[in-house]
């Protein structure tokens, strides 16, 4: 088992932020500035240089955090072996994963809800950043297990597929788009919001019009916003925008009338939420085992 300056001093690096870890570790940030010392006295040697506001690991700290990484995932291999030997061996289980603003805010919800109740004695922080954010935060060893909406894969990521989706074009109900339908090159001519760079609803809908010959860099956008919520609650009052949305972002909305759907001849706009892992790293039990549960909820639902 790793001791509690090891995981302390993990949290530390894979932040590179003492405030950050004591945060995620609901410690003060003098306990953790305690514990990385200690490590420090231990090593005989400096583990962290101190730069102004922010850390970096020096030579001897880029070394144990590398090995400190290899132990943990021999550690959660050790105990998911144990469990598997004796199933009354249960040790206490913390999920590290990351999704993408659509599925953390509409999708894992009543997942997360059903699967804590059927493994009480496990626990789960969940990220939530934009696909290229989420992605970024598995290779940098901050979540184990990720839910993404991107369409551009790197080679060291398993992607395994969940659920499809579809983003519709959406506009307030005083707006005189509503009702109408549109053509492609009309796009061309309204003013826009979308979404900012990075977000994997933005990805799929330039990919789409890359299709058509149309760059988005063409496209009259009057703002970017952050996250879908944001966008959500813009085009809702602004009454000359359209905006691209997930449709599981908008059902209420649409079914309420407070945004209609306006459609667009010949763009069919529909992306996959996929899990990534790391390669190698699929077969840890805990994370093997939510990933199956959530594949079985929703193809119950379908």
């Amino acid at each position: 088992m790793l001791s509690h300056p090891h995981e302390v001093f993990l949290e530390v690096a894979q932040r590179l932020s003492f405030t950050k870890a004591g945060q995620a570790l609901f410690i003060s940030q003098s306990a953790v500035s305690k514990q990385v010392k200690a490590l420090e006295e231990h090593y005989k040697t400096g583990l962290f240089e101190r730069l102004g506001g922010s850390v970096q690991l020096t030579p001897a700290g880029q070394k144990l955090y590398q090995k400190l990484l290899q132990a943990k995932q021999l550690q959660q291999e050790l105990q998911q072996e144990m469990t598997e030997l004796n199933p009354a061996f249960a040790p206490a289980v913390h999920l590290l994963l990351g999704a993408s603003t659509t599925i953390s805010l509409y999708v894992l919800p009543p997942v997360v809800a059903a699967y804590l109740r059927q493994h009480p004695q496990h626990q789960l922080s969940l990220k939530n950043r934009n696909s290229d954010n989420i992605l970024k935060a598995l290779l940098d060893h901050e979540i184990e297990l990720g839910i993404i909406e991107g369409i551009h894969k790197v080679s060291n990521v398993t992607y395994t597929p969940l659920l499809s989706d579809e983003v519709v074009a959406v506009c307030a109900a005083a707006n005189p788009l509503a009702g109408r339908v549109l053509t492609i090159s009309d796009l061309l001519r309204i003013p826009l919001a979308l979404r900012e760079v990075g977000s994997g609803t933005l990805a799929v809908l330039e990919e789409a019009l890359e299709q058509q010959h149309i760059k988005l860099a063409a496209l009259p956008v009057r703002v970017r916003l952050g996250g879908t919520e944001a966008l959500k609650n813009f085009v809702r009052v602004e009454t000359t925008c359209l905006a691209f949305l997930p449709r599981q972002a908008v059902l209420k909305e649409l079914a309420s009338g407070e945004l209609t759907e306006v459609k667009i001849k010949g763009l069919f706009l529909e992306r996959k939420f996929n899990f990534i892992q790391r390669k190698g790293t699929e077969n840890n039990g805990p994370y093997r085992d939510f990933l199956r549960f959530t594949q079985r909820y929703y193809s119950v639902l379908e």
